[in-house]
């Protein structure tokens, strides 16, 4: 196994302010635990992620369709759901630095007080130091109306999914969907999550995507090893090296009491080995809980064979901010490359896959001459025209305006110099990965970075 790299994940959370990715929220006020906003280039990240895995999940299927249901339900979903009652992680407190830990997270941390800093924190449970283990339900709870009072509680969505099952008649009916079929959804969920940290791997304000696949009981099994290969194969298909990639099956005693399996899409990051995305096997525990809690049928009649059931559920689950991170630490390199001068130099880059980054092309008028950057804006409107997310910079030495587009993951650059006003007309095309240049006609840029695109692969 490789050992972690906490220097690495701080040169990345570096780079993610520095340029605009990710800032600390509510920083001016000496910001908020586990809370970060995302700047211009990492709401472009996020929006093309969700873009990807809805392009995949729903706009490329005929048995998925999509969903968006209100972060405020009705209190008894979450009680019939066992939320209320269940969902919760144990709490340990340390009587010598205060500090508070999930008792199943204790394993490799250390002691946050001074006295005894970077002492395991095991060794202070040992030594009687830490509190009995105390239950602590992860549910925001607010209150709904201009009474404060127990009948107006409600709870912020720990997670998507039970808006997809509440809604299951009104897909059926309205839809004409029948098992096996899927609902998709993409939201906010939250969670008072005891120990959130390392960057936005854990936070207590996420974005889930999260899909809900009904099948005939029969078919659980076979749909499940399905979504497992086709989640592991999704991140690889978008620039994800797949040596970082693994599945863990969970074993038996580690399952919900409802679940007969589930896997994870586990990725290698900096601090060692963690869960990107879940895939597990509900059995039919969620519509029957909702029948019983509601009052209504939530069962399926098949015409075909004259038969009702409860359709079984496989769901793969990922979160959004930690799909962004996992593409952006992966894509991350620090590459020695040589300089026109023959001087050595550290090149930091971004090889996102051209779906991923938040800028696809950086358009460079090669100096302020009069044509130039006229030329440069009329290729940009055309490529924005295509749908392509452009940057334009006039500004500065056309080296350091590449280091700026590598640095943030730009695929490709075009560059208008004087031949493209002069001479043959032609402009430069530069490729991030390789630095290869090539001279394309005006005309032809957009289908030849279209075939690029499509011709993209990790190197």
């Amino acid at each position: 196994m490789s050992k972690p790299t906490p220097d690495l994940m701080e040169r990345i959370v570096s780079l993610c302010k520095r340029r605009g990715f990710v800032f600390q929220s509510s920083e001016i006020y000496g910001g908020i635990n586990s809370c970060y906003d995302y700047g211009p280039l990492g709401a472009e990240l996020k929006r093309n992620v969700k873009d990807a895995w809805w392009r995949a999940m729903v706009t490329q299927r005929d048995d998925v369709v999509g969903l968006d249901s209100a972060i405020i339900q009705h209190p008894e979903v979450w009680k019939s759901s066992g939320h209320v009652a269940g969902f919760s992680d144990l709490l340990i407190d340390c009587k010598k630095c205060k500090g508070r830990f999930r008792e199943d997270h204790l394993g490799g941390t250390t002691c946050p007080d001074k006295e005894f800093k970077g002492r395991p924190a095991e060794q202070c449970r040992a030594e009687g130091l830490m509190t009995e283990p105390r239950a602590f339900n992860l549910m925001f709870e607010t209150h709904a109306g201009p009474v404060k009072d127990s009948a107006s509680v409600v709870y912020l969505r720990p997670e998507t999914a039970q808006g997809i099952f509440t809604n299951f008649l009104n897909v059926v009916n309205s839809s004409r969907m029948a098992p096996p079929f899927g609902v998709a959804q993409i939201g906010k969920s939250f969670r008072n999550e005891i120990t959130p940290g390392n960057f936005v791997f854990r936070t207590r304000e996420f974005e889930q995507m999260e899909m809900e696949f009904f099948v005939p009981p029969a078919e659980g099994e076979r749909w499940y090893e399905y979504w497992v290969n086709e989640r592991f194969d999704w991140y690889v298909r978008n620039g994800v090296r797949p040596e970082n990639l693994r599945k863990y099956v969970h074993p038996e005693k580690d399952l919900a009491h409802y679940s007969t399996g589930c896997t994870d899409v586990e990725y290698l990051y900096p601090f060692g080995w963690g869960e990107l995305e879940g895939i597990a096997k509900r059995g039919d525990f969620d519509l029957s809980a909702h029948s019983k809690g509601s009052g209504k049928d939530l069962s399926f009649y098949d015409e075909a064979t004259k038969e009702r059931f409860v359709p079984h559920v496989v769901e793969p689950a990922a979160g959004c901010d930690r799909a962004a991170m996992t593409f952006l630490v992966d894509a991350y390199d620090e590459e020695v490359v040589t300089s026109e001068g023959g001087k050595e130099e550290v090149r930091t880059v971004l090889h996102f896959h051209p779906r991923i980054a938040p800028i696809t092309v950086g358009i460079f008028p090669l100096v302020k001459k009069a044509g130039m950057p006229e030329k440069a804006k009329g290729i940009q409107a055309e490529l924005q025209d295509l749908g392509l997310r452009t940057f334009y910079d006039q500004k500065g030495a056309i080296g350091r305006r590449y280091r700026r587009m590598d640095e943030v993951g730009t695929p490709y650059c075009v560059t208008i110099d004087g031949d493209s006003v002069e001479g043959d007309g032609t402009v430069t095309v530069r490729d991030r990965d390789s630095m290869a240049q090539d001279r394309v006609a005006p005309a032809e840029v957009g289908a030849f970075l279209r075939e690029k695109m499509r011709a993209w692969k990790r190197g």
